[in-house]
């Protein structure tokens, strides 16, 4: 298996923008509870953006550059949810594929007792 199937796409980016991956471990390392802390921070700095958006949206009193800021900052918000989703998504993947794999490996070890 190629490691970067296994690479956690972490909740910032290097140089240039530049995606910046944890290959191996277990998942309960330094860099991966500092992600998590981080991914969990970037969901709720979204979670009150939303508020925010709905305050100023409801009042109908804002100004131009209200509205371009808002956008802005909600677009980065988005940025941010959207790199979440994508490393979390792949990880569920990656459990799914490992319990298949092991689905498979008992299902040949019975297979392979019960023709014996």
């Amino acid at each position: 298996m190629n490691p970067m199937d296994r690479a956690r796409l972490l909740p910032w980016t290097g140089p240039g923008g530049k995606p910046c991956y944890l290959i191996g471990g277990t998942g309960t390392g330094y860099v991966s509870r500092l992600a998590d802390r981080m991914e969990a921070e970037q969901m709720e700095s979204a979670a009150d953006l939303i508020e925010e958006a709905r305050r100023i949206l409801a009042s109908c009193a804002w100004t131009p550059g209200e509205i371009h800021l808002l956008a802005y900052d909600l677009n980065d918000a988005l940025t941010e949810v959207h790199r979440v989703s994508e490393s979390r998504g792949t990880r569920l993947q990656q459990m799914v594929d490992d319990l298949d794999a092991e689905d498979e490996d008992d299902d040949g070890g019975d297979g392979a007792s019960a023709a014996a």
